[in-house]
This record gives C-alpha cells, structure tokens and sequence, in this order.
C-alpha cells in the first residue's frame, strides 16, 4: 500500500484532491495534513471520515521534527504539497507570514523527505515530491487587444517563462519553487512543481472574489472591485485542478515543470458581470438586478495587469485538458454555494472553526 501525504488537505483545492485520490486509489493510504489556519476546514472532508484508505492530521508543515517523525512512522512514499498561505491582500499586509509557510515550511518538508528516503535501501526508488505553485511567479503579461483570434493578448506563460514575482505572496512562492528545484539538482531528490491559474469552485474560503461575490449578491451587499475592473485572470475549475495533479503525480517527468490553465482569460469585471447574473437567475431576481452593487475601490498596490496559462505542453504529454467551459463552470458553482448556505454561514460566523476544533479532540 502507497502512503501519499496531502499537505494543506482541508483546504480549497487540497480537499478536492484528498477526495478525488481517497476515492480513485482505495490501495493507498491518503494522509490529509493540516495545520487548520483559519482557511482550512475539516467539514470541507466530512464525507471521508471513517474510510480506511484516509486519515487526518493536524501539523504545521514548518514542525520539521514532527513532519520527520510522520515520514518514519507512515513509510510515505509521496507528497502532494499544497499547503500555503495564499491570499494576495494579506500578504502585502503580514509578508512574515508568507515567507514562514510557503519557504521554510517547504524548506521543511523537503529536508524531512530527503533524510528519511536517503534511509531507505531502495532511497528515492518509487518516491515522489510534487508542489503546487501558481502562475503569480512568472509576474504580468501585457494587455493587447488587437487580435481577434487571442482578444487579450497574444503572450501566455511557458514553463520557461523567467521569474519575475510583484507581490509577497507571488515571491514567497517563487522562492519555494526554487528550493524544490535545487533539491532535485542538489541531492536527486525527484520534483515535480506546477504552475496554474486561478481556480474557482466549491469549498472556496469567501475571501476570494466569486464566493465573496456570490455571498454579496444572495444578501445585496456591496461588490468591491479593485481599479476599473480590467486585470484580466485565467481560470480553472478545481475539479479539472484535481485531475491534472493526479495525472502528473502518476506520469509526469521528474524534474519537470508542467502549467496548468484554462484556456479562459476573462477581465475581472467581465466575470462579476457574469456572476451577478447567474446569482440572479437562480434566486428568481430580474436579469442583471444586483449590477448596481458593483462599487469600483481603489486598486490593490502591484496589481498584475494579465495573467495567462499556455498548458500545451501538459496537454501533449500527458494529455490532460480541462473538461469544463467557463459559464458551465460558474453555474455549477454558484449553484453549490445557493445550495449549501449553511456551509457559507459556518465560515463567515466563524462557527466552522468549532467544528474542527471538536473533530481534532474526537482524533486524538
């Protein structure tokens, strides 16, 4: 039986992996780590518990000793690491935070995994590191509108693109890219890291924009929008995120770097046009009734213009292609989030966190 440890597993996109992996491989053992900050959740997992093929445990990825001790105990023969402080805003706010998490706690993870698979007789035979990054990394892409065939622009991110991270967040996450790297080139350890763009879907923390947005629209709050709403972002649904990572845990080269996109540029007001109106339609508003919420704020300070995934190469190696358009998308998301309002108001309440404070006392 393989051992793979998820790290940041109660999270947004780490839930939908643990889920897609407990259910696709019942002969692994799926260890979802969490240290359980405030944007993990363990209701997000509630329909795991009890299967014999997952388990939870709470731990901050920086615990090097505590990680090491799992590593030993677990015989873990993968890491999935999504675990990462992620939010753009916060970490112009608190930068330390940022450079903790996502650098030393991967530093942390990497030298854990090194010192018990070098142990090992068989060593790095069988072993795999992989870690999830973002398109942030590669920095802006100009706005260029003259061609109808590419109406933002005709640059996309590669795999080769340099390096040119604008805020805390993009250049923590850089630097952790670059420690997974040398860790390959140093020691042989064997990486993989990907890149992707914004994902969008169920089990989002509402402190980004479509399920903040679709929690406005349902109680008619304001809609805040940063400069004139025209940074243009591609977007990913989550599910389809999951499905990439699971085919390049499995076949993908080591030591490469594999961009996973959409092949979905939308401009940020665009989408929340878009929002608006599903929102709408779905709660028996008139069409487009809740666009006067729309309240343009000043912009966010080093706000990237374009961001955008060429995944060709992850296509003709592996290929993986997302399975959903954009609208198809959006409506299957506002739909969960109509639907599943308990679970929104747990999170704004805060009353989620009791939820999980209780379950981890029932674990241990």
């Amino acid at each position: 039986m393989k051992t793979i440890v998820i790290t940041g597993g109660a999270g947004f996109i780490g839930s939908h992996v643990v889920r897609l992996f407990v259910h696709k491989y019942p002969n692994y053992r799926i260890i979802c780590l969490d240290k359980l900050t405030y944007a993990g959740n363990l209701s997000n997992l509630k329909d795991l518990e009890g299967l014999p093929n997952y388990m939870f445990v709470k731990m901050d990825i920086c615990d090097f000793e505590a990680f090491h001790a799992l590593m030993q105990e677990h015989k873990v023969d993968g890491i999935i690491h999504l675990a990462a402080e992620s939010h753009v805003d916060r970490s112009i706010k608190d930068p330390f935070t940022f450079a903790r998490t996502n650098v030393m706690g991967t530093l942390s993870l990497l030298q854990a995994a090194k010192l018990y698979w070098e142990s090992l007789p068989e060593k790095y035979e069988g072993k795999r590191f992989y870690h999830i990054s973002t398109d942030e990394v590669y920095g802006a892409l100009a706005l260029d509108t003259s061609s109808e065939k590419a109406p933002y622009g005709r640059d996309f991110f590669t795999e080769t693109t340099p390096y040119n991270p604008h805020s805390p967040y993009s250049a923590s996450k850089a630097s952790s890219d670059h420690f997974v790297r040398a860790f390959h080139d140093t020691y042989g350890m064997p990486t993989i890291v990907t890149n992707c763009s914004n994902n969008y879907g169920p089990y989002q923390f509402p402190e980004k924009l479509i399920p903040l947005f679709i929690n406005n629209i349902r109680h008619r709050k304001p809609l805040p929008v940063y400069g004139k709403g025209e940074n243009v972002r591609d977007w990913l649904y989550v599910e389809d995120h999951a499905r990439a990572i699971d085919v390049i845990f499995h076949k993908g080269a080591v030591a490469e770097t594999y961009n996973i996109g959409g092949f979905n540029e939308w401009k940020n007001i665009d989408i929340i046009k878009v929002v608006i109106r599903t929102v709408d339609r779905l709660l028996g508003r008139p069409d487009g009734a809740d666009l006067d919420l729309i309240t343009y704020v000043t912009d966010r300070a080093g706000h990237d213009l374009r961001y955008a995934i060429d995944s060709s190469k992850l296509k003709e190696e592996l290929g993986w292609e997302p399975s959903l358009q954009f609208e198809e998308g959006i409506e299957k998301t506002v739909r969960w989030y109509l639907d599943n309002e308990e679970w929104m108001n747990n999170i704004t309440s805060g009353d989620y966190q009791k939820y999980y404070d209780e379950m981890y006392r029932e674990i241990n």
